[in-house]
């Protein structure tokens, strides 16, 4: 399994405390929970700027190049992020329409992409759809997307060691835990401080679990 890459550093972390997991059970407890802890910090993902970054990477899902459409705001926050087969206005338009979504109470006021011509039909839909306000800016200025651009970076340093995915499934799941552990660790989320005690008890409300870390 390429995804058993990934899970090798887990699986020695839990040896070192004592308990013996197989990697794939690692795994399938990332695409068991991985998705749920998404839908879970969602409540606490809390103010974003108006300022809107979206771009695209890419990720490779069973030997093919998928693309990952992400949105950061101007201070590097997650936005939304979706895992797509195509990179085109469907796919925008569906991005983009799931990140309002998302952000109902912030929308934006501006949103920076790419040279893409998919992005200002989409953008022209929501429009029209009345999801996305008429005075919202469309900017294609490079420079101002260089911190979601960086960020990708950092993602695919993450990534990485999985050496790609099987399974659009498997995929989304395991990088939905990325980019939600990736938030909390930043201190992105309301109520949690970047710090390993913090991280633990942040997640352990999230499921309710009172136990405190020592």
């Amino acid at each position: 399994m390429r995804e058993s890459a990934a899970t090798s550093r887990s699986e020695e972390m839990m040896q070192e405390r004592g308990v013996e997991l197989d990697p794939s059970t690692i795994m399938r407890w990332v695409h068991r929970y991985a998705p749920e802890l998404e839908k879970r910090v969602r409540w606490y993902q809390g103010y974003r700027t108006g300022s809107w970054r979206v771009d695209e990477t890419y990720v490779k899902v069973g030997g093919r190049w998928r693309y990952l459409f992400r949105a950061v705001d101007k201070h590097g926050r997650l936005i939304d992020f979706m895992l797509a087969d195509r990179r085109n206005t469907r796919a925008a338009h569906r991005f983009l329409g799931k990140a309002l979504t998302i952000m109902r109470h912030w929308p934006p006021s501006s949103i920076t992409t790419d040279q893409l011509g998919s992005y200002p039909q989409a953008i022209r839909r929501l429009q029209r759809e009345g999801k996305l306000s008429a005075d919202t800016k469309h900017r294609t200025c490079k420079y101002l997307n260089n911190i979601i651009e960086a960020d990708h970076g950092a993602l695919k340093r993450v990534i990485r060691p999985t050496r790609g995915f099987q399974t659009m499934k498997t995929a989304a799941a395991t990088i939905k835990g990325f980019e939600v552990m990736r938030m909390i660790r930043r201190g992105h989320c309301l109520t949690c401080k970047p710090r390993v005690k913090e991280e633990i008890r942040f997640v352990n409300k999230l499921f309710d679990i009172f136990a405190v870390a020592a």
